[in-house]
């Protein structure tokens, strides 16, 4: 089992009676994220207007050459960022026909950056959804995969889903069926948190991650990989997008970065890739890969399950512990689950709830000692 505990002092420290398992929510940050954070406020200090040079010369490059590591890419220039996902989804929604409504294929367990903005425009006859139902989880795959080829024009689905932990390992199969349609994966769940590698879709499939929750460097650094000749031009673009732009002779038409650049918006607080840098050199030298982070939170998991008392059995697990299809977090499917959570929070346990699915989410800043402390609280309740 690892133990980095140290690396989190300052996370940890701030309230020693805290027990925080929602790192499928707001990951702690490591120490390493501090410094980077008042570099970037130095870096600016210093250089002024000048930082520009440095943050988009050196320090985006370097933060996308560990995205491209981490995704397995051959050309990390796919790698776009933005401060949130819901930005990157509207410049991809903007690459569609504007002449008419817009056919829509995705899950019904999709995060509120999608599904929330989704529903709008379905409310104003923008677009037409077709929502595919992920349980029972064993079928999904082959009945998303389906009605995949059926001229959508955008196809968008989750690797992980938020709401329960579910994990759709069969994306072969979904890709190879899906036509024409842009075809964008919510990767937030499972980047930094199961191994991924994309090598094999980076041709075909948009993929969108980012900081906040198990890459472990906070908000403001999401990023997107674009596959080259997919989404040529979208209608929301920022001036940033121009860069390294490439006009043919008398095209007066708004030219765009051929790489992931075209994707950009404009100006940006770059402190998030600075932490997200910093986070990646540590792990880097601590010599941790995903797959280790992966299996640490699998062994906390059955470490958890093995103990829980009767009021959590493990019969409500909306997906089955001996199940390899499952991301870093646990979901309990409880009739009680509102008053569970207060009950935690009430014992200074941080834990998540998504309507009446209680999450329970297990990181690198986590032990079996803190475990057997978080069974000791459930049980004395």
């Amino acid at each position: 089992m690892l133990d980095l505990k140290s690396h989190f002092s300052r996370f940890l420290s701030s309230d020693p009676l805290r027990l925080h398992f929602a790192a499928h929510s707001h990951h702690p940050w490591p120490d390493v994220s501090r410094d980077a954070h008042q570099q970037a406020w130095d870096d600016a200090a210093r250089l002024i207007d000048g930082k520009w040079e440095l943050i988009l010369g050196e320090v985006l490059p370097v933060a996308q050459r560990h995205i491209g590591r981490r995704l397995g890419l051959s050309d990390p220039t796919s790698i776009v960022f933005a401060p949130n996902t819901h930005e990157l989804l509207m410049r991809l929604l903007s690459c569609c026909p504007a002449d008419r409504p817009l056919r829509v294929l995705t899950s019904d367990s999709e995060f509120h950056s999608f599904s929330r903005q989704i529903a709008r425009l379905e409310e104003d006859g923008l677009v037409q959804v077709q929502r595919v139902a992920t349980e029972p989880f064993d079928s999904f795959a082959t009945r998303f995969a389906a009605v995949a080829g059926s001229g959508f024009d955008l196809i968008y689905l989750s690797q992980v889903f938020f709401n329960s932990g579910f994990a759709v390992l069969d994306l072969d199969r979904i890709v190879a069926a899906a036509g024409d349609a842009l075809l964008a994966v919510d990767g937030y769940h499972a980047f930094m948190a199961r191994p991924v590698d994309w090598s094999a879709y980076q041709g075909r499939a948009f993929y969108l991650a980012g900081g906040y929750k198990y890459a472990m460097a906070g908000e403001g650094v999401c990023f997107m990989h674009c596959p080259p000749g997919w989404g040529a031009r979208p209608r929301d673009t920022g001036w940033y997008a121009a860069f390294g732009a490439l006009s043919s002779a008398g095209d007066t038409r708004v030219a765009y970065a051929e790489n992931g650049w075209r994707f950009m918006g404009a100006t940006f607080d770059a402190s998030g890739l600075y932490r997200f840098n910093a986070v990646q050199g540590w792990l880097q030298a601590q010599g941790i890969t995903v797959a280790m982070i992966h299996d640490h939170a699998l062994a906390l998991q059955r470490h958890f399950i093995a103990g829980l008392p009767r009021f959590l059995p493990p019969e409500r697990l909306v997906v089955p512990p001996a199940s390899p299809a499952r991301g870093n977090f646990l979901t309990f499917d409880l009739d009680d689950a509102e008053a569970m959570h207060r009950r935690l929070t009430d014992a200074h346990i941080v834990t998540d709830l998504r309507g009446r699915r209680l999450r329970f989410g297990f990181g690198l800043h986590q032990t079996l000692a803190d475990v057997d402390e978080l069974l000791r609280r459930l049980q004395s309740l």
